[in-house]
């Protein structure tokens, strides 16, 4: 079991959203926790995002995060609103705090009301003191379609920093296309935490990609306690970086059907947001992802998703291509490697790498396969 850091205790349960399954997730610090979020810039964003927005914007610290899966409270109006800032309100009662310290997500089907009744009788029955002190069931209770709990831990100095997460479809992020509460015990400025998320952040969630989609409720929130005291920022920063990456790589390796992690490293672009559209372009591509899902060594798709582009300093002449450590392109592999490529491509996780031969940018993308799963877990979604 994965404990949480120093000052923060879970609550979990089942509200009644859906089915038998806990659906409330609430991160309790003790303290005002130094607090810093990105969010989804999706022009649909719901009730959740604005409201943990504003109370974010008036102060960077918060007491809890609380997380409500199986219902995203997307496009439901001003009542969707205002059952938001209801849920805030009664969780901040519980904890004795304002309701502006909490921060609320919300994640799972679009378009639908919260069971209000539900949820009131159980948060006016929330209290103090919270006694879970594990990831583990907190990681479970934010899941949708997700198989498996995600968690990661890191240590940084006497902190130690643990986050969960949960995404497995619906995922490219414009930050953040999936759900992700980080916890850590060291003492951090806002602005400095601030400034160090967002690095780690892009580097991280925003490398990930399961089917281009941009989710219209879902975040990233990382919260300090201090009880640890000041720490080396450099190493938290590595530590928040192992944390995010483990997390992505869980996101991807889980996306919905995926049966393979797929890691596109672009390198030698002209710069990193060339570099990232480029491993974007290849590991979003239908294309690529359904050769990788039939062991087919098509570095032609490849090829492909590089051209669309359309940008003038990319010359084919001077890109190399490969899967894993075999060049593809523009060597052609021999039969005996493509065979050999046939049995890499069956692996639990496969590289590519595209060298564009510009100059020193370099990016790396996660991203999965796509399966017939994908198209089943989708279109019995609702149904």
């Amino acid at each position: 079991m994965t404990d949480l850091p120093q000052g923060f205790t879970v609550h979990v349960a089942n509200m009644g959203v859906k089915d038998d399954t806990n659906d409330l997730m609430v991160l309790h610090c003790d303290t005002a926790a130094t607090t810093a979020a990105v969010f989804t810039q999706s022009r649909f964003a719901g009730p959740s995002i604005h409201v943990s927005r504003q109370h974010l914007d008036a102060s960077p610290t918060a007491r809890a995060v609380a997380i409500i899966s199986k219902n995203a409270n997307v496009a439901t109006g001003e009542t969707g609103d205002a059952n938001a800032k209801e849920i805030t309100e009664l969780i901040a009662t519980a904890i004795g705090a304002d309701s502006t310290d909490i921060v609320i997500g919300s994640t799972g089907v679009i378009g639908v009301q919260y069971p209000m009744d539900n949820i009131r009788s159980h948060l006016t029955q929330l209290q103090l003191p919270f006694t879970e002190r594990s990831a583990e069931p907190a990681a479970a209770a934010i899941m949708t379609t997700d198989t498996h709990p995600k968690i990661a831990a890191a240590t940084a100095e006497s902190a130690t920093v643990v986050g969960i997460a949960k995404g497995v479809g619906m995922i490219e992020p414009d930050m953040a296309t999936m759900i992700a509460v980080i916890a850590t015990d060291a003492e951090i400025s806002p602005n400095n935490l601030n400034q160090i998320f967002r690095r780690v952040v892009n580097h991280t969630f925003n490398a990930l990609s399961v089917d281009t989609d941009t989710s219209t409720s879902d975040m990233a929130v990382v919260l300090a306690s201090g009880q640890a005291g000041p720490v080396d920022e450099t190493q938290l920063e590595a530590a928040l970086s192992e944390v995010c990456l483990n997390l992505t790589r869980q996101l991807a390796a889980d996306g919905e059907g995926a049966e393979t992690l797929v890691v596109v490293n672009v390198t030698s672009a002209r710069d990193e947001q060339q570099a990232r559209q480029v491993a974007k372009a290849i590991v979003n591509s239908p294309l690529v992802k359904t050769a990788i899902h039939g062991r087919d060594p098509n570095w032609g798709r490849v090829a492909m998703a590089i051209g669309k582009i359309n940008d003038a300093d990319i010359d084919q002449n001077n890109v190399t291509i490969k899967f894993g450590n075999q060049e593809v392109y523009p060597n052609p592999a021999t039969p005996a490697a493509l065979n050999e490529l046939e049995t890499y491509l069956a692996s639990d996780e496969v590289h590519i790498t595209a060298d564009l031969d510009i100059a020193d940018g370099s990016f790396t993308a996660y991203g999965c396969d796509l399966t017939a799963g994908y198209v089943r877990i989708n279109a019995d979604y609702t149904t």
